[in-house]
């Protein structure tokens, strides 16, 4: 039975590391989709990752759009997170076996951002129709940048509904099955 000081760590690490990582996900998600770096969202994402990014930076060049510094890092991170919260559960873990956790945590993540994205984005869109004045909203300008490369391809398949949009809820059920055959691997 976890002590009281064993939650409390394993809930700030867990909560910490996490968003740290979704952060620099974001950032890595957001440079290969050529988002605009001048954003206040993108700008806030790049000040609260640069520091371990630059420092990496200078021994890991970038492989065409893929800013590998970045994705060690989010690795790094994801591993260090699993790591600790197995010892502070009182376990010891292989590194194989970290590694593979953590290629599956960083795929599933990637999944869940892409959903959560496009699910914004659609609540983004319906407060535009309905009125709302969003069009200087600097969210809805980097979830489009952010979702183009996933809902274009199933837009172009599409025929079109009208004023109806369907890509969006094609593009989540489609996310869902592939977590569905991740989880089924792992």
């Amino acid at each position: 039975m976890p002590t009281p000081l064993q939650d409390i760590s394993i809930f700030l690490i867990s909560t910490l590391l996490s968003l740290y990582v979704i952060a620099l996900m974001l950032r890595m998600l957001l440079a290969m989709a050529r988002a605009d770096f001048y954003n206040p969202i993108s700008q806030f994402l790049v000040t609260i990752t640069n520091p371990p990014v630059l420092l990496l930076r200078r021994f890991v060049p970038s492989i065409g759009r893929l800013d590998t510094a970045v994705l060690l890092l989010i690795v790094a991170f994801k591993m260090l997170e699993i790591w600790l919260l197995a010892v502070l559960r009182g376990f010891q873990p292989a590194i194989g076996t970290v590694f593979l956790v953590t290629v599956f945590q960083v795929l599933q993540l990637l999944i869940y951002v892409y959903i959560v994205a496009i699910i914004i984005q659609v609540v983004l869109s319906w407060i535009m129709a309905a009125g709302g004045n969003m069009s200087r909203n600097p969210l809805a300008s980097l979830l489009y940048s952010l979702n183009r490369p996933i809902l274009e391809p199933i837009r172009r398949v599409m025929p079109q509904m009208g004023m109806v949009d369907l890509s969006p809820l094609v593009a989540i059920i489609g996310l869902n099955v592939l977590l569905i055959l991740l989880r089924s691997l792992f």
